[in-house]
């Protein structure tokens, strides 16, 4: 319960805390993501990572690692069966005025008749019995993400795998981020 009210609060605070918009290392962000899981969560697994070359973005610091935080963890947790495991973050710049940072890995997947309820609080496409989660991080996301003029989505299959994206606008675009 505690855990589950702490969420709330984080996800609270991202619509209502001031945005202080500075270059932000997406790649450092990712780096530092990475270390932290795999001194906590994935210490005892088979986890192969990968990182592609990650821009340099103008954003909030600590929400954009929020971001980083949630989608790699949630990568982590529904890669749990996979031996190894596979975790790939990588971006696609300069598409349609936008750079779109991915997060993939080779989990348990889900159904894309779904997708759009993985943004929503509260939201579940697996027994809670399976995979512990606040259903609190996604949405988290997709309010940061929003906050900064981008977008977020995601692809699956069940038993295949997910990647999940998020975009930026491109410099010349940076009116649209919501301070």
């Amino acid at each position: 319960m505690g855990v589950l009210i702490d969420n709330l609060l984080v996800f609270s605070r991202m619509a209502r805390a001031e945005m202080k918009l500075v270059p932000v290392s997406l790649q450092h962000l990712a780096a530092d993501t990475i270390q932290a899981l795999q001194n906590e969560e994935s210490r005892e697994r088979n986890i192969q990572w990968k990182i592609g070359i990650l821009p340099v973005v103008q954003g909030d610091r600590p929400m954009l690692r929020q971001v980083f935080v949630n989608l790699l963890a949630n990568a982590v947790k529904y890669s749990r069966p996979r031996n190894p495991a596979e975790i790939e973050v990588g971006c696609f710049a300069n598409v349609a005025d936008e750079v779109v940072v991915l997060v993939r890995d080779n989990g348990v997947g889900f159904e894309m008749q779904y997708a759009q309820n993985l943004f929503g609080v509260f939201q579940r496409l697996h027994r809670a019995e399976e995979f512990e989660s606040t259903r609190i991080g996604l949405a988290n996301v997709r309010r940061i993400i929003t906050r900064h003029g981008g977008r977020t989505w995601a692809e699956s299959a069940s038993d295949a795998g997910a990647i999940f994206y998020f975009s930026r606008p491109t410099p010349q675009k940076t009116s649209d981020i919501q301070t």
